[in-house]
C-alpha cells in the first residue's frame, strides 16, 4: 500500500509509473474522494474542538447544544467511514511501483534474460514428458485424483511419493544448515487481515480458496503460498535494529484456483490446485532490500546447480510482476519434452509495500518506519519434479537419482 501523503504529493509521478504496471490511476477519481474524506475529517475536527470548548463552560445551557454538536458528529462520522472505505477501496488494488532498473514493458515479452547456467542434456532417443514417465507405473495418478477431487489434482504413488518428501528435506536442510533460514512450521488457514497484508486481498479474490466456518465473525482461507504467513510474522510488529534481518522457510501445501488461467498448462503437474513450496521470506531494512534480493536468488538457484538441471534466470517487466513486487527474477529449469524453459522460482523486493498493509515497523535510527520484505520459492516442488524426472530420464523409462539426493532416497540409483 502507498502512503496517502506521498500520493497526493507527487500524482503524477505515481501515475507514470503505475502506467507502467498497467494500471490507470484517474486523477479525477482520486481527487475527489480523496476531497470527500478529507472534507468530512475537517468538519467532525472542528465540530470536536467546538464541544470541547462548551464542556469546559458551567453554563447549563450549554448542555443541549453539546448534545446536538455530539449528534451532528456521530453523523459526520458515519460519512466519515464511508468516504474512507471508497478512498482505501482504490488505494488498496494500487499495486506496488516499479523499481527503476526494472524494464519497462505491458507484458512478458520484455522480461530480460539476465543468465542461463548449466548443460543441457543430449538424449540419444525421444525424451519422454513427466506425464509418460509416471504414468509408465501410475506413479502419477490423474484418474484415482479426478474422482477423490477433480481436475487440476494429482495422486503421486510408491517410489514419487517419495521423491516428492524427499525433495522437500533435501531443500529445507540446504536452506536452514546452509543458509540460515529458520525453518517454520505455520497454519494453513489465516484470515482477512493477513491476506490483505500481502497482498492476496482485496484485488486477487476470485483465485482464493474460502473455507466457510459457522459462527465466524471473520473470513477464513487456505494460503495460496506461505509467503502469506511467513511474511505477516511481523505483523503488527515494532522490532529493533538487532532483529533484523529474520530469514524464514517453510515447506506447506499451497491452494490456488487459478482463476483466468483455465486452458493454460491443463495437461500434466504444471498447474494445480494444490501444490506444495518451500518458500523463503525475509525481513530486512528497507535499505537492504536489494542485496537480500540477490542473496535470495543465489540461495534458490543453488538447488538447481546441485541438482544439475539446466535454468535460466529472467529479471521480469513492470507489466509481468506481482501486485505487491517492485523487482522480481523467476529461475526456469529446463524441460527437455517441451524444448523450453518453464518458471520453477520467483523472488521478489516488495519494498515497504506489504509491510504498511500489515503495519510492521521498527525502529530505525530516524524514528519508527516501516521493514522491507521480501519472498521467493526455494523452490515449487512439483515443477521441480517435473525438471527432475525429465533431466534425468533413461531410454528405458527409468530416472536416474542425483547423488546429492540419493540419501533423501533410502540410496536408491533409480526410480
Amino acid at each position: 500500500m502507498h502512503n496517502l501523503k506521498d500520493l497526493r504529493k507527487n500524482f503524477k509521478i505515481y501515475k507514470k509509473k503505475l502506467s507502467d504496471r498497467n494500471f490507470d490511476l484517474k486523477l479525477d477519481l482520486f481527487e475527489q474522494l480523496d476531497k470527500d474524506n478529507r472534507k468530512l475529517i475537517s468538519e467532525k475536527e472542528k465540530l470536536e474542538q467546538e464541544k470541547k470548548i462548551l464542556s469546559k463552560s458551567k453554563d447549563k445551557s450549554n448542555f443541549q447544544k453539546s448534545k446536538k454538536i455530539s449528534e451532528e458528529i456521530s453523523k459526520i462520522s458515519d460519512q466519515q467511514i464511508i468516504a474512507e472505505n471508497k478512498l482505501n477501496g482504490l488505494l488498496y488494488i494500487i499495486p506496488n511501483l516499479a523499481s527503476d532498473d526494472v524494464p519497462i514493458g505491458k507484458d512478458s515479452k520484455s522480461n530480460k534474460i539476465i543468465e542461463q547456467s548449466g548443460t543441457k542434456k543430449e538424449f540419444s532417443f525421444s525424451p519422454k514428458s513427466h506425464i509418460e514417465i509416471g504414468l509408465k507405473e501410475n506413479q502419477i495418478d490423474f484418474d484415482t485424483s479426478v474422482k477423490l477431487s477433480g481436475s487440476r489434482f494429482v495422486v503421486l504413488r510408491d517410489k514419487f511419493a517419495l521423491l516428492e518428501r524427499a525433495l522437500i528435506n533435501f531443500m529445507l536442510d540446504i536452506h536452514t544448515r546452509e543458509f540460515n533460514y529458520k525453518e517454520i512450521s505455520p497454519p494453513l488457514i489465516v484470515n482477512e487481515d493477513v491476506m490483505f497484508g500481502t497482498g492476496q486481498l482485496p484485488k486477487f479474490e476470485d483465485d482464493q480458496f474460502e473455507i466457510k466456518f459457522e459462527n465466524s465473525d471473520q473470513r477464513k482461507f487456505l494460503i495460496p503460498t506461505a509467503e502469506v504467513v511467513l511474511t505477516n510474522l511481523v505483523r503488527k510488529s515494532l522490532l529493533t535494529m538487532d532483529q533484523l534481518p529474520q530469514r524464514y522457510v517453510a515447506s506447506t501445501p499451497c491452494f490456488r484456483k487459478e482463476a483466468g488461467s483455465y486452458g493454460k498448462d491443463t495437461k500434466g503437474i504444471i498447474r494445480q490446485h494444490q501444490f506444495y513450496k518451500v518458500e523463503l521470506v525475509s525481513i530486512v531494512e528497507p535499505k537492504d532490500c536489494e542485496p537480500e534480493l540477490h542473496r535470495m536468488l543465489k540461495c534458490a538457484r543453488e538447488i538447481l546447480e546441485r541438482l544439475e538441471i539446466p535454468y535460466q534466470i529472467i529479471l521480469l517487466s513492470s507489466g509481468d510482476m506481482g501486485f505487491s513486487a517492485e523487482k522480481t527474477f523467476d529461475i526456469e529449469a529446463w524441460i527437455p519434452s517441451e524444448k523450453k524453459y518453464r518458471e520453477i522460482s520467483s523472488c521478489s523486493s516488495c519494498g515497504s509495500f506489504q509491510a504498511r498493509r500489515m503495519g510492521a515497523k521498527y525502529k530505525s535510527p530516524k524514528g519508527n518506519d516501516f521493514v522491507g520484505t521480501l519472498n521467493g520459492s526455494g523452490l515449487a516442488v512439483g515443477r521441480l519434479i517435473i525438471a527432475l524426472l525429465e533431466n534425468n530420464q533413461n531410454e528405458d523409462g527409468s530416472v536416474t537419482i542425483p547423488n546429492v539426493l540419493k540419501k533423501y532416497m533410502n540410496n536408491l540409483d533409480k526410480i
